[in-house]
């Protein structure tokens, strides 16, 4: 699952998973559990997953599955979209997936309150599998609400800092930045003017740029999103504030909104061999594993560091953390095979060998704490940055929502207008902005 289709299904999925799962079933029948998973019987996996390379994963990690579950046969249907996956929880069937595995974390909140997938918990304690203590913290928290845990973390994807080593060496920086200040310093003394446009610019710090989202961003400021009582926390935890503030700070003092903007859109694209980090354009990146494999397939001239991404200076005790997010599975409510089912999700998210095979065929980062200690990765050296940020305790995600990641929209909304400077007031913006996600959390209650 690199990042490519990950954020191709994001992008396209988010709206129609919330109209879609607000119409599925509401919750999981007495009996749905009953089947008896030593028996023979075949269950139904849809995944999104559709490069040659994944595909074979994903048959290499059902056959794993399959070998040690010799009665239980699974039909796998992949390149699934969400919305395909959303329709058949709605309706169920015997074609219907009995395990599902999409792409798009921000939809477990929708999942887990719909009643779409079923709550885990019970098959967690029946199996005596504590997820607290095998999945890393961040993926433990995406992968439920309010309690219901309707999911587990299938791979991960950790975000980190990528630097041109070349380009620090010729300006006298050492070592990459661990604090705000000094990735502020180090973005400056990158940038290399070229009459009104760069020769090289050292971090690109708008919102549209690559993967610099406000999600992305905040990750390293380590925010609450919502308060106790399930209200939006963005105009009162100071930690948005703080984050808005830096983010345009620098995007002034590497030349103004304007004049980035006109930069960023003649260069290439995030996923094409000319993404601006390949080519030296930009010399600092921030973004998820998968841009290693791709920058170095893109044979650029010069060569790749991976750091964890910098964190606020009141923060520097907390260095080497990070944002995760990652591929999620669940039971469907609908299954009449949720035992058989469940033995499946078991396999391919806490079985040690399973995770860790799965991980080096794709790439993506393991998504238990005994499979990103493994001796049997293979990994680029630098890889093990993310490995790292993976298993680091303070790195953070964004929380389940009951209508998906639509109030992260809303504060990315609010980002485009406070960086352009249409939008002036931050404290007042931050002010509407919170109105605005309590408005769309009650309407879709």
């Amino acid at each position: 699952m690199p990042g490519i289709s990950r954020k191709t299904a994001i992008a396209l999925a988010v709206s129609a998973s919330v109209a879609l799962l607000a119409t599925a079933c509401t919750g999981q029948s007495g009996s749905a559990a009953s089947d008896d998973a030593s028996k023979d019987t075949t269950i139904n996996f849809w995944h999104a997953w559709s490069a040659p390379a994944e595909v074979k994963a994903v048959r290499s990690l059902i056959a794993g599955f399959e070998k040690a579950h010799p009665n239980i046969h699974v039909n796998v249907v992949g390149n699934m979209t969400d919305d395909k996956i959303n329709q058949a929880l709605r309706t169920g069937g015997a074609k219907a997936p009995d395990v599902i595995s999409s792409f798009t974390t921000n939809s477990v909140g929708r999942f887990c309150s719909s009643g779409a997938l079923v709550d885990l918990n019970p098959f967690f304690e029946k199996s005596g599998v504590d997820p607290e203590k095998t999945f890393p913290k961040a993926m433990n928290q995406y992968t439920q609400f309010d309690g219901n845990r309707c999911a587990v973390p299938l791979l991960g994807d950790a975000y980190g800092l990528y630097y041109n080593k070349t380009a620090f060496e010729k300006a006298g920086i050492t070592s990459p930045p661990k604090t705000w200040s000094e990735f502020e310093k180090d973005a400056k003394k990158l940038t290399i003017p070229e009459g009104d446009t760069y020769k090289q610019l050292g971090f690109m710090p708008n919102y549209h740029g690559w993967e610099t989202t406000t999600e992305h961003y905040l990750g390293q400021f380590s925010p609450t999103y919502f308060g106790k009582d399930g209200t939006s926390n963005v105009a009162k935890d100071p930690a948005f504030e703080n984050a808005f503030k830096l983010q345009k700070q620098l995007v002034d003092e590497l030349g103004g909104y304007r004049k980035l903007e006109t930069y960023r859109s003649k260069l290439g694209d995030e996923w094409g061999p000319k993404h601006p980090f390949h080519t030296g354009q930009v010399a600092m990146q921030l973004d998820g594993e998968w841009r290693l494999g791709m920058a170095l397939a893109a044979k650029p001239k010069f060569e790749i560091g991976v750091a964890p991404l910098p964190v606020p200076d009141d923060q520097a005790d907390q260095y080497g953390k990070g944002y995760i997010t990652g591929t999620i599975a669940g039971v469907a409510a609908t299954s009449k095979k949720q035992n058989a089912a469940w033995e499946l999700v078991k396999y391919m998210a806490t079985d040690t060998d399973a995770v860790v095979n799965f991980s080096n065929a794709i790439h993506n980062v393991p998504s238990t704490l005994a499979a990103l200690k493994s001796p049997k990765l293979t990994y680029d050296p630098r890889f093990k940055t993310f490995l790292e940020i993976a298993a680091n305790p303070d790195s953070t995600t964004a929380p389940a929502s009951v209508n998906g990641g639509v109030y992260l929209t809303t504060i990315q909304e609010f980002g485009y207008d406070y960086e352009s400077g249409r939008a002036k007031d931050l404290e007042a913006g931050l002010k509407k902005t919170a109105r605005q996600i309590d408005t769309d959390i009650a309407q879709a209650k």
